[in-house]
């Protein structure tokens, strides 16, 4: 779905983009746009995605997290399937607004992570000298669910 679409206008000049009141997301040469979900109370980073314009759109028309997921080629609400949906508590743009943030809680099993864990961000990438290029380390989050149980195959 196209920005105009969706009812999104063209972005203007950077200057405009920067200071206007208006809503004119900068969607990549894809349609995407990088959206960020911290926890609202916590601050936590949970997971970074994609969206699309639709995405945003339903994102903002029913204060759920709705994502593009590149893989499977289609809009994703998030838990549609876990039922770990994200309720936004606020929505944010960034100065030239081509990523979004947003402020959420989370359903279910309070985890954001299809694998489990609460935040996408349950790896350490040391860094510093002696630090490998190609090692990481868990950085001590448990999993909130057993994803074998919760995505059994629909076949």
């Amino acid at each position: 779905m196209p920005a105009d679409v969706a009812g999104f206008g063209e972005p203007g000049s950077p200057e405009q983009v920067e200071s206007d009141l208006q809503l004119t997301p900068r969607f990549d040469g894809t349609g995407g746009i990088a959206a960020v979900a911290t926890d609202a109370d916590s601050g936590e980073v949970l997971m970074l995605a994609w969206m699309n314009a639709e995405a945003l759109a339903l994102t903002i028309s029913t204060g759920e997290a709705h994502f593009w997921s590149r893989s499977r080629r289609r809009i994703w609400k998030k838990g549609e399937e876990s039922g770990n949906v994200l309720r936004v508590v606020e929505l944010r743009t960034d100065c030239d607004q081509d990523a979004v943030w947003m402020r959420v809680r989370i359903s279910g099993h309070g985890a954001a992570c299809h694998t489990g864990h609460r935040t996408c961000f349950y790896r350490r990438i040391p860094v510093g000298p002696g630090a490998g290029t190609q090692t990481l380390e868990h950085a001590g989050t448990p999993r909130a669910f057993d994803p074998d149980s919760v995505y059994r195959s629909k076949d």
